[in-house]
């Protein structure tokens, strides 16, 4: 989403520098996919859970590798299906079809299992959770504590950039103070810096820039991984949207330059 939010920060008069930080890689070993194929089309998936649009789309392209498209359709329609905010039911709807229950905001994993708690109970069902970059084990925990039989499909992992180059030029601008705003819209893009930052040795200097620099989070989860870090948590948007974060922060973005300095 880089060309995306660039165009946002420009819209509301910012000057954007936008850097990857974060890519997503197709696992090599699909076998536990293949088994989930197997399963799903045996008729032994009670319940799906879609945790990531990039995700569902993705398993969705390996099973018609080995299936019909119209046989994996029939099958899906006759199975719950669980998605976890508007990405997946997006890419639900790519492809014909849509989602049994759909998680509301902020879309934390304890809300899928609030939300799942009141469609239906779990115990004794088999649960399939297409998993992202990584695993989520207390929502598994949760699951398997109700009684659920649970499958996790992992399908993408988070990696580093191939070329770290733009991604030290970010970090070397806001250490040096000539950053004002930092946007975060996903937990892996703060793993992903501190991780740079630990083999660089510059993790005290950007832990210091940070006192004069607004860091905005789009939502809840990434809000948690911050602060996990230490790091300050001076914005979230009224819902974990893109264009509602830059949009927000915007309008409030001088106010909150001036309490931090």
């Amino acid at each position: 989403m880089a060309t995306e939010i660039t165009r946002l920060i420009e819209r509301y008069g910012g000057r954007p520098l936008v850097v990857p930080v974060l890519r997503e890689i197709l696992l090599e070993d699909n076998s536990v996919v293949q088994e989930f194929g197997a399963r799903l089309m045996g008729g032994r998936i009670d319940l799906l859970i879609l945790l990531t649009g990039i995700g569902t789309t993705m398993l969705f392209d390996l099973l018609k590798t080995r299936y019909v498209w119209s046989s994996i359709v029939a099958v899906l329609k006759g199975t719950a299906i669980i998605a976890r905010g508007p990405k997946p039911v997006a890419a639900l709807k790519a492809v014909g079809l849509q989602a049994t229950v759909t998680v509301p905001e902020p879309n934390m994993w304890v809300d899928l299992v609030s939300v799942l708690d009141q469609y239906r109970p779990v115990k004794g069902l088999r649960v399939a959770v297409q998993e992202y970059g990584v695993s989520n084990p207390d929502l598994v925990r949760a699951l398997e504590q109700r009684g659920a039989e649970v499958f996790a499909v992992p399908i993408y992992k988070w990696a580093l950039p191939e070329d770290l180059g733009p991604t030290r030029h970010a970090l070397d601008e806001i250490i040096t103070g000539r950053v004002n705003v930092i946007l975060i819209t996903n937990a892996a893009q703060v793993d992903h810096v501190m991780r740079v930052l630990e083999e660089d040795g510059k993790v005290q200097p950007f832990q210091a820039a940070l006192r004069k620099t607004v860091v905005a989070s789009i939502g809840p989860t990434a809000s948690e991984r911050l602060r996990h870090y230490d790091w300050p948590v001076d914005f979230e948007p009224s819902h974990p949207k893109m264009g509602i974060l830059v949009k927000e922060v915007s309008e409030k973005v001088s106010s909150l330059l001036d309490r931090k300095r």
